[in-house]
């Protein structure tokens, strides 16, 4: 807002330091450590499970958990945030790691981490929340799907002839052509998956559903010894430790080819992490800082790429249970990345055991969750404007790139937002009369309603000239204009000389002083036109004429 002028500390200091200047004790402490374990639970088999199905090992994903996640918290403007690998990254993830490798992927992650750094220090994170609803939706409705679509395989046990494509139609076509290798233990340890989860959600919502359903499934396999591949006949062993860290390596070819890579993930990070602080803010009735949350992501990326890890973000999910599990602040998210590290010290030679068809079914309860349906469907019946930008969005993602989506339907929400905008600025003649009662015919007045700037100046232009081509005087009423942008006063400017060619003139009343300062800045001056404080002052000067 206009007058009000934040300091740095309102942009860049991190939440964890207000919690503490807000009094933390250990009752606080205690809840916090609560809340940790309960989201340490969820983010165990979500880590691993979304590190396979990117194409890179199920220790990744617990790295990127455990250094990204502790980074976030400690660092970041959400004070209940939960950072770490993210369903909506797994198609980015993919086809980087299937161009560059896993190498590639890391240099991605490191350069992406100060990009994000970037944008937080120039102040760009406020910006990042203006981006429409329909975008939103559409995106994650879009993101749903290829998830979905990429634990077809697993779920079902089958066996492709050549690598699985990226492209969403190549995999299906691909999925399809192998049917015939269907493996009916798969698909029943899948099915049982969800079954599971969905069924303890119902029961016992308080419940660490898809653990619990993660290792039943696991005992399953291994006591009826079902023919289902496992994370250990897949990679082996996970390591109980995590590695030493070391940078990636950087030569200028490598820069390049991981460049791209890194600008899609900072833009995809930044959205998905400022939305998910948004959603935590609802539900808690706090307020983020936008520019301190990138900065902290930057730093988790960077931190995560040291270690080995990947792209870190904030997640919905994550994040929306520690605020559910009673979170007092950045303290939870920062022992949540702890318990996962001790879960990993302590149960990694039991990963090996977890069935590759399980992680799939938990998948595939993820996408459907994250497919917003109601929402999705309101706004394709709200209006044709965010019908269109829903669906352009949804169907870019699915089948173009993410990126692709992102910017095409916030282009099309600006142009939906103009159009509505114009729409809503209006210009209605209003009679004032004399004060013998009469109403002059040397003068028309109109009223100008709504803000006015390229989009109405376009649309009532050519009207107001029409209305200018009779009257000695011709009066703007600028009363209910809140805002006026250089086109819309450049149109006024173009009306006024054509009133002193035809010797008339232009009255303007009512302007404010924004409004006002933009007509003058735009050269609409004395003698041009004349400014009067109302309809009155417009009759005195025409009877002294």
């Amino acid at each position: 807002m206009r007058g009000t002028s934040l300091t740095f500390w309102d942009h860049f200091l991190p939440k964890i330091v207000t919690v503490f200047r807000e009094g933390y004790g250990l009752r606080d402490l205690r809840a916090d450590a609560l809340a940790g374990l309960t989201v340490a639970i969820v983010a165990l088999p979500l880590s691993t499970a979304i590190a396979i199905a990117s194409g890179v090992g199920p220790e990744r994903g617990l790295y990127t958990a455990i250094v990204g996640g502790f980074l976030v918290s400690a660092l970041g403007g959400s004070r209940f945030q939960i950072g770490g690998p993210a369903g909506a990254f797994i198609v980015l993830v993919a086809a980087c790691v299937m161009q560059t490798g896993i190498e590639g992927l890391i240099l991605a992650t490191f350069l992406s981490g100060f990009l994000l750094i970037a944008v937080g220090t120039l102040k760009l994170g406020s910006y990042i929340r203006f981006i429409p609803y329909p975008v939103t939706v559409g995106f994650t409705a879009g993101i749903a799907v290829i998830i979905a679509a990429s634990q077809m395989k697993e779920l079902l046990g089958l066996t492709l002839a050549g690598p699985e494509p990226s492209a969403l139609v190549a995999k299906v076509e691909a999925l399809w052509a192998a049917r015939g290798t269907l493996t009916p233990a798969a698909l029943g340890v899948a099915v049982g998956t969800i079954a599971m989860i969905e069924g303890l959600k119902r029961l016992s919502p308080r419940l660490p559903s898809l653990l619990i359903a993660i290792v039943l499934a696991s005992v399953a396999v291994l006591v009826l010894k079902l023919p289902v591949e496992t994370i250990g006949t897949r990679f082996g062993e996970l390591p109980k430790m995590l590695p030493t860290p070391a940078l990636p390596a950087v030569d200028r070819e490598a820069i390049l080819a991981a460049l791209p890579w890194a600008v899609s993930f900072t833009l995809l990070g930044a959205i998905e992490s400022l939305l998910s602080a948004v959603v935590a803010d609802g539900m808690a009735g706090t307020q983020h800082r936008p520019n301190a949350e990138l900065i902290a992501q930057g730093w988790a990326n960077v931190g995560s790429a040291l270690f080995g890890g990947f792209c870190v973000t904030g997640t919905i999910a994550r994040t929306a249970t520690n605020v559910r599990a009673g979170s007092r602040g950045p303290v939870s998210g920062m022992l949540h990345a702890l318990f996962v590290l001790g879960f990993m010290l302590v149960a990694a030679p039991l990963a090996a055991y977890i069935p590759l068809a399980a992680l799939a079914g938990l998948l595939a309860v993820v996408a459907w969750n994250m497919f917003e349906k109601e929402e999705f469907w309101a706004l394709l019946r709200t209006s044709r404007g965010d019908a269109m930008v829903v669906l352009a969005t949804f169907l870019l993602v699915v089948f173009r790139d993410l990126t692709e989506g992102i910017v095409v339907g916030f282009a099309l929400g600006g142009l939906v937002f103009i159009r509505r905008m114009s729409d809503a600025a209006s210009a209605e003649p209003a009679q004032v009369p004399e004060a013998g009662g009469a109403v002059t015919a040397e003068r028309v007045v109109y009223r100008l309603r709504g803000p006015y700037f390229f989009g109405a100046a376009a649309m009532l232009g050519s009207a107001l000239d029409r209305f200018a081509e009779r009257p000695r005087a011709f009066v703007l009423d600028f009363a209910e204009v809140p805002f006026i942008d250089s086109s819309g006063a450049r149109s006024f400017e173009l009306l006024a000389h054509k009133m002193h060619r035809r010797g008339g003139q232009l009255f303007l009343t009512g302007a404010n002083l924004e409004v006002r300062r933009v007509l003058l800045a735009q050269g609409l001056r004395e003698p041009l036109v004349r400014y009067v404080p109302d309809v009155a002052g417009v009759d005195a000067i025409l009877s002294e004429s």
